[in-house]
């Protein structure tokens, strides 16, 4: 097994995966392989000897030790890359000629879907052994594999009596004045993801603020909307801008700490509170929502070097047909990550889907209107 960050993978994997790449299977070769069962899919597979995979989440690497326990004639490679890295990385080799990567697994879809699927950069794949088991809005136009949050965290030591947030627009109140940290939206697409899902609920955003200062909001003339508002005012409560979730997780969920500061993070880095001495939790009880629900989803890249292989892998990592999906699909059965796939329970830590108070992304509709709220965060920050 070989995990290795963005950094370390060498070039000699894009130069021998370009080459494969040139040499191998022809798109409509590739679009047969889709047919394929694991079993049939596997001798191929063997024979190409390795699959790469791009990366949302660093726990990739515990899923490459489950692949290769599996099948120990296939190395995978795993890469931990943020979304907004794989598009441009995938974008940028393409059209430089270079075809290096097999998979990806990625969030920021509404970027991925007009950058990389309609440009025909990404294919979709759904295994045939899994298709009957998901719904189908998440088959298309990209694979889901799960849903992920980007909500409202707190830290339950600091406040064992519950969250101390009940309404988005405390946050921008004198009292929540530099203790809201969100990793920088302008670096991590799912942030801006959700601010800008906030931005067009502009009619709940209102009712929120009406329910929370007893009057009706009043918007500035060059914004549109109570969700703009909102923006504005929570830049201008000094909101804090960090460059990782680590550190997001570090600052807000510490233990030690007495007057935690809150944040928008992810619901499933709960997972590691144990081993890092934290206490996130998420604020679920918050009008008009937490924060938003969104795809992480798994494409094969155009003239993917090992076809056979990156099916196999995306087959593989929706887990296999025990409850909880088995070590396939256990770095992501943790509270906080909804599976797609019907057959497999959510952890029984986590808030019922049904139940998570966070609106669910729009691609089509984030994707017209993330342009006007990033130029918004520019003049913010």
């Amino acid at each position: 097994m070989r995990f290795t960050s963005s950094r370390t993978l060498k070039a000699g994997i894009a130069a021998a995966a370009l080459a494969a790449g040139l040499a191998g299977t022809s798109l409509a070769d590739s679009a047969n392989l889709d047919q394929f069962s694991a079993e049939e899919l596997l001798p191929l597979a063997l024979k190409e000897g390795s699959v790469t995979v791009f990366s949302l989440s660093s726990r990739i690497a515990k899923v490459e030790a489950a692949f290769e326990k599996a099948y120990p004639g296939i190395d995978m490679i795993g890469v931990d890359l943020s979304s907004v890295k794989q598009i441009a990385r995938v974008t940028a080799e393409q059209d430089a000629g270079v075809y290096a990567v097999d998979v990806l697994y990625m969030a920021d879809t509404p970027v991925a879907f007009k950058e990389l699927y309609q440009a025909g950069r990404v294919h979709n794949y759904v295994p045939p052994r899994i298709a009957a088991e998901l719904d189908a809005k998440f088959q298309a136009p990209l694979l889901q594999h799960r849903l992920s949050t980007k909500v409202l965290m707190y830290n339950e030591a600091a406040y064992p009596n519950g969250a101390p947030i009940s309404n988005l627009w405390q946050l921008t109140t004198p009292d929540w004045e530099g203790r809201v940290l969100m990793v920088d939206p302008m670096q991590r697409g799912e942030l801006l993801d959700l601010l800008t899902e906030i931005a067009l609920h502009p009619d709940e955003m209102a009712a929120a603020y009406e329910k929370q200062f007893g009057k009706k909001i009043e918007v500035d003339s060059d914004l549109n909307g109570a969700g703009e508002q909102y923006i504005r005012d929570l830049f201008a409560n000094d909101l804090i801008l960090v460059s990782n979730s680590d550190a997001l997780n570090k600052a807000v969920g510490d233990k030690t700490l007495k007057e935690a500061p809150v944040a928008f993070g992810t619901y499933s880095d709960r997972r590691d509170n144990e081993e890092e001495g934290w206490a996130l939790q998420i604020a679920n009880d918050v009008e008009p929502a937490n924060g938003i629900l969104f795809p992480a989803v798994l494409a094969i890249a155009d003239k993917a070097p090992h076809p056979a292989a990156a099916r196999l892998a995306i087959d593989f990592m929706f887990g296999d047909d025990s409850a909880n999906g088995g070590a396939a699909f256990a770095p992501f059965n943790v509270p906080g990550d909804y599976a797609t796939r019907k057959s497999i329970a959510d952890d029984p830590d986590s808030v019922p889907l049904d139940r998570l108070k966070a609106w669910t992304i729009d691609p089509e509709k984030t994707a017209a209107a993330r342009g006007r709220i990033a130029d918004l965060i520019i003049t913010l920050q």
